[in-house]
């Protein structure tokens, strides 16, 4: 449910401050600690992919070729941003540039062959950490902190929006 400025400062004042303090609390530390280990996985793989190219190549993997514009827009950050972490994936040929099918002049940035399969590496390990870490949790449990670990960054990718503020990786979990 959408809620006002005014509604949060009912809630967090109104409402039970030591629940929200230890939330506020808890979200820090996810964040530090998510940070730390990048959440890059298990064996061999664990954080040897940093966030931004993961990201990267996860939406061309998830929506196909496109422009930087288009690619920016999708992620809801810069041209500028996209174009500066696309350079090194470029140079260890996990992307590709390509022309445009359409319009020759135009660059296309695709995922390669190397950039798909060390993708799914990441992918594996990380699915193998999350599996870990919920290993002792009911499937019912994992779904839910699913639901609402969406369902909260989508609220602050709004509250982001609202404020002119990109929220980088909103639109799709990876």
């Amino acid at each position: 449910m959408p809620t006002t400025p005014e509604m949060s400062m009912d809630m967090t004042t109104v409402g039970d401050t030591g629940l929200l303090d230890t939330l506020q609390h808890e979200v820090a530390v996810f964040a530090r600690r998510a940070e730390q280990t990048r959440l890059g996985g298990v064996g061999q793989v664990r954080n040897s992919m940093d966030r931004a190219a993961y990201l990267l190549l996860n939406r061309l993997d998830k929506e196909g070729p496109m422009g930087v514009k288009a690619l920016a827009a999708s992620m809801g950050i810069d041209s500028s941003t996209v174009t500066r972490q696309v350079a090194p994936l470029v140079d260890t040929g996990l992307v590709k540039r390509t022309s445009h099918p359409e319009d020759g002049r135009a660059v296309v940035l695709q995922l390669s062959p190397r950039g798909q399969a060390r993708l799914e590496e990441v992918r594996s390990s990380r699915r193998q950490l999350m599996a870990e870490l919920t290993e002792d949790w009911e499937p019912e449990e994992r779904e839910a902190f699913c639901s609402l670990l969406t369902r909260f960054n989508s609220a602050l990718s709004a509250r982001m929006a609202v404020s002119g503020v990109p929220a980088p990786e909103a639109q799709s979990p990876s």
